[in-house]
């Protein structure tokens, strides 16, 4: 899951370098923490938060195979 957050979330920013993601394994759900640069979180986030919706969307329907929940969490 964390390559599928990273790829999604290169494409979408002006800094593509600083794009950092990681894993970690928490109560039986697998959380994704998406860091990008501050100039990048409005594109990130989108209007009304509808583009991280969408990750989060893509991201489960990936995640449904394994039947493992999957959190995307995106920070500063």
């Amino acid at each position: 899951m964390k390559e599928l957050v990273e790829i999604i979330a290169k494409a979408l920013v002006d800094n593509p370098d600083e794009v950092v993601v990681t894993e970690t394994e928490k109560d039986k759900a697998l959380v994704v923490n998406l860091k990008v640069a501050p100039s990048d979180m409005g594109k990130v986030i989108g209007k009304s938060g509808r583009i991280a919706k969408s990750i989060r969307a893509v991201v489960s329907a990936a995640a449904s195979k394994s039947d493992k929940k999957v959190i995307v969490e995106i920070d500063n």
